[in-house]
């Protein structure tokens, strides 16, 4: 399956909850707010949908939102499965420590989008070398640090007042604004994760 290019917020009313796809129009301008049928629907779906079909939307919603295509989310699976402790949690877990997914948790940007350009151009650090992998898995005591030159980006100062703002920063990450730097203290608890899903259906539709 192909990467999606088309317009994200349609994702957010396929799922009917949003995934946090566009940053801070989440927040401010949700498309929801105005359109909350589906894509395609003239009108809302009449009955209830299958236990199957609840678990796959539980499923894509997850994939959606950690911006990943199907093969590399189904092999990230396989990888929780044969974790030790519950799968679903583990899946989380990984999608949490996701180079990208903590770029944007330490607040350096807005999107998982931005993330992913900020390590695709080489912009990222771990532990002092220059990492060009969105999906590397951060480990407990590793170091994220940004480019110096990116100080004065509007993109990353922007995403570091909203996250000031908010107060969304996870206590799993330790963050030196001098040095715009963070540090993975321990691995997060379910509560800290930021993907609001059920990962019980997760587990339960690729264990049908």
């Amino acid at each position: 399956m192909a990467r999606y290019i088309g317009p994200v917020c349609k994702l957010c009313r396929r799922e009917q909850t949003k995934l946090f796809l566009k940053g801070d129009k989440c927040f401010t301008k949700c498309i929801l707010e105005k359109r909350s049928t589906p894509p395609g629907a003239a009108r809302p779906q009449r009955g209830k949908m299958s236990e199957y079909a609840v678990r796959l939307r539980e499923k894509q919603k997850l994939r959606r939102m950690a911006s990943m295509t199907e093969r590399p989310f189904e092999l990230l699976f396989e990888k929780a499965s044969k974790a030790t402790g519950k799968t679903g949690e583990a899946l989380l877990q990984y999608l949490e420590l996701r180079l990208d997914n903590v770029v944007k948790r330490l607040g350096f940007c807005l999107s998982l989008k931005t993330a992913r350009q900020l390590v695709l151009h080489g912009h990222v650090r771990v532990n002092g070398k220059a990492l060009n992998i969105p999906s590397y898995g951060i480990k407990p005591g590793d170091q994220v640090s940004l480019n110096p030159k990116l100080k004065e980006n509007l993109a990353v100062k922007l995403g570091l007042e909203a996250t000031e703002k908010r107060g969304i920063r996870p206590g799993f990450l330790e963050f030196n604004a001098g040095e715009l730097s963070g540090k993975l203290l321990r691995m997060p608890t379910r509560e800290e994760i930021s993907f609001p899903i059920q990962e019980q259906l997760v587990v339960e539709y690729y264990s049908k």
